[in-house]
């Protein structure tokens, strides 16, 4: 089984994307090999009301049809947004959306923001993971109009160490030597954090090494498409050699531990 736990629908302002709606993403998937697809809308990192974001995705996902549930929605909340706590309530009990992702260089706050850490307690008390993507797209060629700061994987420490219990999903990593970047205690607290990397990033190009130093209950298969393509991230995987990586290793990192995060 093959489940990849980061892709979109929606525009990017910048550039042109395709495949990018539910139907490509399914033909996407039936070309590669992959059962289902944890899937968020891109339109809510520049919607001023991001829940509109949610609601078409839920949309486009019902109109699916009978392939529906081989895509698993994340909402996108902005916690400083007036109303997030009525979007964070329609999304996962409404639209039965699985987990919530979070843009906060896009939506203007810190992780240590009372409604972020708020959002992400609430998301825990629901068994729900928190998404953050340390970079949607290559900050050197972008646009003048886009963010130009890129986060490291130390970035998202401040919001593991006031919610240490919840479950997180970070995906993309692509910034810097993303191997050693915590202290003693911070690496302890992330090796018994409930959490997840995706091999999207371009960071990921020694996996069996990151492997070794975060353990193999720390990675999954993500192609963060369509911005980036649907094969790298899983040749990533494929190219493990069985010193780095046995079977069973396998299948944690193409679905086993999705499975855990996502709780589908």
């Amino acid at each position: 089984m093959l489940i990849d736990i980061n892709t979109y629908i929606g525009h990017w302002p910048f550039r042109q994307l395709r495949d990018n709606t539910c139907k490509d993403i399914l033909n996407r998937m039936n070309e590669v090999g992959i059962d289902q697809s944890i899937v968020s809308n891109l339109n809510g990192i520049f919607y001023k009301d991001v829940h509109s974001a949610n609601e078409e995705l839920f949309e486009a996902i019902r109109a699916s049809g009978k392939k529906s549930d081989r895509l698993v929605p994340l909402a996108v909340i902005n916690p400083i947004y007036s109303g997030w706590k009525n979007d964070f309530k329609v999304a996962t009990e409404r639209f039965g959306m699985k987990g919530i992702r979070l843009h906060p260089q896009y939506h203007g706050y810190d992780l240590t923001h009372e409604n972020c850490v708020t959002l992400v307690k609430m998301a825990r008390d629901k068994g729900l993971p928190v998404m953050f993507s340390l970079r949607m797209v290559d900050s050197r060629p972008s646009s003048w109009m886009d963010i130009s700061k890129e986060w490291a994987l130390k970035d998202i420490m401040p919001i593991i160490k006031a919610v240490p219990d919840a479950k997180y999903a970070i995906v993309n990593v692509a910034n810097n030597s993303q191997l050693n970047v915590y202290n003693k205690d911070e690496m302890e607290l992330f090796r018994n954090t409930d959490l997840v990397m995706d091999t999207s990033g371009r960071m990921i190009l020694n996996l069996g090494e990151m492997l070794r130093t975060y353990g193999t209950d720390k990675f999954a298969f993500g192609t963060h498409a369509p911005l980036l393509d649907h094969i790298t991230g899983l040749l990533r995987i494929e190219s493990l050699r069985p010193e780095e990586a046995s079977l069973q290793d396998k299948i944690l990192l193409n679905a086993g531990n999705a499975k855990r995060i996502f709780s589908i």
